[in-house]
C-alpha cells in the first residue's frame, strides 16, 4: 500500500518525516452503484421483445378434410379500410350475389366506434368474464392470477354464443390498424377471430360505401 510522506516539525525545530496511510472513500460509489443497478434493470425489461397472441384457425393435415364450418348467424365481418374507417356486415357473402350486396357499416376507432359494436356482439360472454373478474377482485373467488387467466380462456372456449369475427384488410388499410383491431378485440373479451383474405366482391363493397362509382365487376382476385 502506498505511504504518504509528510514532515512534521518537532522538538527543537527538527524535521522527522510522518508516514500516514491513505484510505479511498467509498461512500460516493454506493450510490453511482445503485444507479447502475437501476439502470440496467430498466434497460432490460425494455429490451424484452413484445409478444402479441394471435388466435389462428386450426391447420389441416388432411387435404381432402373439410374445414370446420362456421355459423352464418353467428359470423360477423369487420374490413379495415383507408383513414382509419372500418366497415362491418353480418353473415355471409357470396360471388352470385354480387347484385345484391348488403351494405356495410361504416365506424371507427373512436369512443363510440368499433368498441361499441363489438361490446353489443359479445355482451353475453363480456358480462361473464365482467362478473368473473369482480368475483375475484372482491375476493369472493380466490385464485391465483395465472389462474384467473386460464379461467378467463376456459370461459371463451366454451362460449357457444359470441360472434365469431373474420378480420380483413382493404388495399389501402394500414399496419397500425392490425393493432389497433386486436388491442380492441382483447378488450372486448371477443373469443373467436381470425384473419381472412377480402374477397374481390368485399372490395366492391367498400368502394359502394366510400361512393366510388366502379364500371366493372370482373371477379378477379
Amino acid at each position: 500500500m502506498a505511504e504518504i510522506i509528510q514532515e512534521e516539525k518537532g522538538k527543537g525545530g527538527k524535521k522527522r518525516a510522518k508516514k500516514v496511510v491513505p484510505h479511498i472513500d467509498m461512500t460516493p460509489m454506493v450510490d453511482l452503484m445503485c444507479l447502475l443497478i437501476t439502470f440496467f434493470m430498466l434497460a432490460n425489461s425494455l429490451n424484452k421483445a413484445k409478444i402479441m397472441e394471435i388466435v389462428l384457425p386450426d391447420r389441416l393435415n388432411d387435404p381432402n378434410q373439410e374445414a370446420p364450418r362456421i355459423s352464418a348467424s353467428r359470423t360477423q365481418n369487420i374490413i379495415l379500410g383507408p383513414e382509419n374507417k372500418i366497415y362491418t356486415y353480418p353473415g355471409t357473402v357470396k360471388p352470385e350475389d354480387f347484385n345484391n350486396l348488403p351494405p356495410l357499416r361504416e365506424t371507427d376507432f373512436s369512443a363510440t366506434g368499433i368498441r361499441q359494436i363489438l361490446l353489443g356482439w359479445n355482451k353475453t360472454l363480456f358480462k361473464k368474464i365482467a362478473d368473473f373478474n369482480q368475483q375475484v377482485i372482491s375476493g369472493k373467488i380466490e385464485i391465483s392470477q395465472d389462474s384467473v387467466r386460464g379461467a378467463i380462456s376456459h370461459l371463451k372456449k366454451v362460449d357457444d354464443t359470441g360472434p365469431i369475427v373474420l378480420i380483413k384488410a382493404y388495399k389501402e388499410a394500414n399496419y397500425g390498424n392490425f393493432v389497433d383491431i386486436l388491442d380492441e378485440m382483447n378488450i372486448c373479451g371477443i373469443a373467436v377471430f381470425m384473419f381472412v383474405d377480402i374477397t374481390w366482391y368485399e372490395e366492391k363493397m367498400v368502394e359502394a360505401a366510400m361512393g366510388v362509382v366502379s364500371t366493372s365487376a370482373t371477379s378477379s382476385n
